[in-house]
């Protein structure tokens, strides 16, 4: 019988096949595999990104790795959202913007306050006409759209405009980016107001994967190959400082009484 058992053995293992074996594999790195996490879920202004759609899932794991550290190789970025995102974050609460908005100097030029080659200036980076559109002096003296607390408030009564407009956070963010007449230009013509399946240009289709790939970079260092450090770099808001509830609109009086009251809370960010 043991005989007879050993031949079953040996013949059977003589007719398996080599691919049988074990092959290597390559298996993703843990920061692979943190960035590129299925279940992971997103979102800008409580608006979900929609990742079962395969080519939303593709662009947002791709700018999500070019914020990577791996990729940056700098802890710049969180630096400057220490330094000015207190500054932000009030005025934004004043007018009920989703603070996910405060991403946007950031993405648009890293909280530097740079000219751009199109003449888009300071840390919103707007035009000069938007700027005074929105109540911002531009001319040979002034330039204040690179003063960080009056164009936050310009940025927030554009947004707020572009808000009644749209209806829609998400869409907010692409006019912001590409301006309101082109967006709804697109709109018009494409019958749908579907940010993520619109063909857009390259830089307003990109647009709001960076502001998501961005806020997360910011809020979760660690995941993204940042020092975990990071997050305790981020200045808590001031508790003192009552906050009004969200989504109220301020009056231009009220909005130049909350500027007045910013500038004596925030001596120190002064520009």
């Amino acid at each position: 019988m043991l005989m007879i058992s050993s031949r079953m053995l040996i013949s059977r293992n003589a007719r398996t096949p080599i691919n049988s074996f074990p092959q290597p594999v390559d298996f993703p790195s843990p920061q692979e595999q943190k960035v590129s996490s299925p279940k992971a879920e997103f979102s800008f202004a409580n608006e979900k990104v929609p990742l079962k759609n395969k080519k939303v899932a593709w662009k947002m794991d791709k700018y999500l790795k070019k914020n990577s550290f791996e990729h940056i190789q700098t802890d710049r970025l969180h630096h400057k959202a220490r330094e000015w995102f207190p500054v932000i974050e009030p005025i934004l609460e004043r007018y009920g913007i989703p603070e996910d908005f405060k991403y946007i100097p950031l993405v648009e030029s890293g909280l530097l306050g740079g000219t751009s080659h199109k003449g888009a200036s300071g840390y919103w980076q707007f035009m000069p006409q938007t700027a005074r559109t929105y109540g911002l002096k531009v001319n040979r003296d002034i330039d204040e759209r690179k003063d960080l607390r009056k164009s936050t408030f310009a940025a927030c009564r554009y947004l707020k405009a572009l808000h009644q407009e749209f209806k829609n956070w998400t869409l907010v963010a692409a006019a912001y980016n590409i301006g309101e007449n082109s967006l709804k230009q697109h709109i018009y013509n494409q019958g749908h107001r579907n940010y993520f399946k619109m063909r857009l240009n390259r830089e307003t289709a990109s647009y709001v994967y960076k502001l998501v790939s961005m806020k997360e970079i910011i809020e979760k260092p660690s995941k993204y190959g940042y020092s975990e450090r990071h997050r305790t770099l981020l200045a808590k808001k001031d508790a003192s400082v009552p906050s009004p509830d969200r989504h109220v609109f301020l009056s231009r009086e009220d909005e130049n009484s909350a500027l007045k009251a910013f500038e004596i809370l925030q001596p120190q960010a002064s520009m």
